[in-house]
């Protein structure tokens, strides 16, 4: 039996790096949904488009193709991995995944990658909106000053140098606009479990997830 696992929860609590571990230990596909909504900011800034005063929205969307090679992030036939983790990029992702024409547009290619279940899809709104019958969802946390840490750490691999304060204060914006957006806010769905991840390591998260997931296929 194959299941959809829907990993929530905030920036820097390790969603997108213990789900894609998670998919392979389990040998599933992994959908990074947030990589897909920074494909679409990346899109927008790096065409000068001014995403908050569209007024045809729709058109400048069906020219913004993404897909995934492997893990890779491909935008147009490009792969854009590195240029979808700049500084720019998080500044700018939440208020364009707020806009509802961007978020309607991106739920129907995941739900369309869920068909065949066997897959691991990490986000904002996957557990509610995206897959809402999903046998497994996850909703992660992790204290502030921990999940800063963990920012800037993963900038640093990318050559990016940036203070733990204006990290920290990305991550309580981006917080905010997720969790008070109209469309698809940021909420923990009733049946998800929480796991606060700020005394685990990655492998323990890993661990973890996998063992609930185990637990479900195996019992069916």
């Amino acid at each position: 039996m194959k299941i959809v696992i829907a990993i929530d929860g905030y920036s820097g609590t390790g969603k997108s790096s213990t789900a894609k571990q998670v998919a392979s230990r389990l040998g599933y596909t992994y959908i990074d949904s947030g990589a897909m909504y920074r494909a679409v900011t990346y899109y927008f800034l790096s065409n000068n488009i001014p995403f908050k005063k569209i007024d045809d929205l729709k058109e400048m969307l069906g020219a913004c193709d993404i897909s995934f090679e492997g893990t890779s992030v491909v935008l147009n036939g490009k792969k854009i991995d590195a240029e979808i983790r700049t500084m720019e990029v998080n500044h700018n992702v939440s208020p364009v995944s707020a806009i509802s024409e961007v978020r309607a547009k991106l739920v129907e290619q995941q739900r369309k990658m869920g068909d065949n279940k066997g897959v691991v899809m990490d986000g904002r709104d996957i557990g509610t909106v995206v897959f809402p019958d999903a046998e497994l969802k996850v909703f992660m946390t992790a204290d502030m000053d921990i999940r800063a840490e963990r920012r800037r750490k993963e900038l640093e691999k990318r050559g990016i140098i940036e203070s733990l304060e204006v990290i920290k204060e990305n991550l309580k914006e981006r917080d905010h606009i997720d969790s008070t957006r109209k469309d698809s806010p940021l909420v923990m769905a009733s049946d998800a479990i929480e796991v606060d991840t700020s005394g685990l390591t990655l492998t323990q998260q890993i661990d973890k997830i996998v063992s609930m997931a185990e637990s479900i296929i195996y019992e069916n």
